[in-house]
């Protein structure tokens, strides 16, 4: 099966050409994002492989179906930027990665957390001028702060356990309750205004869906009871508006954010731009914001998380050759 890969990253192109090995499959990469200009590369093609940055949109779809393109596979989690009905309606398979490593995920949570909250990144500047002073980097346990968990699924289950270890109190929003976080972690699952009102840190580990867009907005703030609270964002960039954040670290409603991901970041995260200037006002202002700490989407990226996606793409890609249904098949 001939597969077009798009948004090929050089760091996971060895990880794609070790999982197709002694299996008929042909990858033929592009570093470009799939896109209207750009669709047309997938002409002659059984399938594509597409990462979170890509657009499989309505039009994008129908000009993928016409150029031959029976199946998409992507590289990622989430598919928000894949509109599954007109999908179906063309007849395009879509299947996803539905869990590669939520621990790398986890892990990079607590990282953010902790960067931020002993200001790992101000004393490794400092240290760099000759500066060993301790003026600047007096921080705050996390022991027996209260942590609100937005999210309890697979990553967030994760770091919950994690969280446990640090001796928090842990509380968490979600639809279901988990009682073996109940049990295991002392875990009280409760609503978001109780978390705005005790939690000390609050970690985002949701889904991006109609629901939760914009969730962390201007009313979310306004809830808010400490005056220490630190926000950490694992999950999706528009679950979150940036000038509310912007907004309540002036006010001081918010001590610090610090996240993975934010809501522009598409053809911007994953791309060198060291020679360009950014041009969006509200990034620049992310980046040299003194109370936040941004990385660029690297949450996925560790040796193992990479080579679940591979494998799982070329299992899905296998599935579909064999005229079976891919079990991570997002539709009919």
């Amino acid at each position: 099966m001939r597969t077009l890969i798009y948004s090929a990253k050089a760091f996971e192109i060895p990880f794609l050409k070790a999982a197709i090995l002694k299996t008929p499959h042909k990858f033929v990469y592009t570093s470009e994002r799939l896109t209207i200009a750009t669709v047309n590369k997938a002409k002659g093609f059984d399938a594509i492989s597409i990462f979170s940055a890509d657009d499989a949109s309505e039009n994008i779809l129908a000009m993928l179906k016409s150029n031959g393109v029976k199946y998409i596979t992507l590289r990622s989690v989430g598919y928000d930027n894949v509109n599954l009905t007109t999908a179906t309606k063309y007849g395009l398979k879509v299947a996803n990665v539905p869990e590669y490593s939520p621990n790398a995920i986890a892990e990079h949570a607590i990282a953010l957390l902790m960067a931020l909250k002993r200001h790992i990144i101000t004393a490794n500047k400092q240290v760099k001028k000759n500066n060993f002073s301790l003026d600047n980097l007096v921080g705050s346990n996390v022991e027996n702060k209260t942590i609100g968990v937005l999210g309890g699924g697979r990553i967030g289950s994760i770091i919950i356990k994690i969280l446990h270890g640090f001796g928090c109190g842990i509380l968490v929003n979600d639809r279901q309750e988990n009682e073996e976080l109940i049990k295991k972690y002392d875990v009280k699952y409760t609503s978001i205004e109780t978390i705005c009102e005790q939690a000390n840190i609050i970690i985002i580990s949701l889904p991006l869906t109609s629901e939760t867009k914009y969730l962390i907005n201007e009313d979310f703030f306004e809830k808010i009871k400490k005056d220490d609270l630190i926000l950490v964002n694992i999950a999706r960039g528009s679950i979150v508006k940036t000038t509310a954040i912007l907004d309540a670290l002036a006010s001081g409603k918010l001590k610090g954010y610090a996240t993975d991901v934010y809501e522009k970041e598409s053809g911007v995260f994953f791309y060198n731009h060291d020679s360009e200037a950014i041009e969006d006002p509200l990034l620049k202002e992310l980046i040299y914001h003194p109370k936040v700490l941004l990385t660029p989407h690297q949450a996925f990226a560790t040796e193992e998380a990479i080579t679940n996606i591979c494998e799982t793409t070329v299992e899905n890609l296998t599935a579909w050759k064999k005229n079976k249904r891919s079990k991570n098949q997002l539709n009919l």
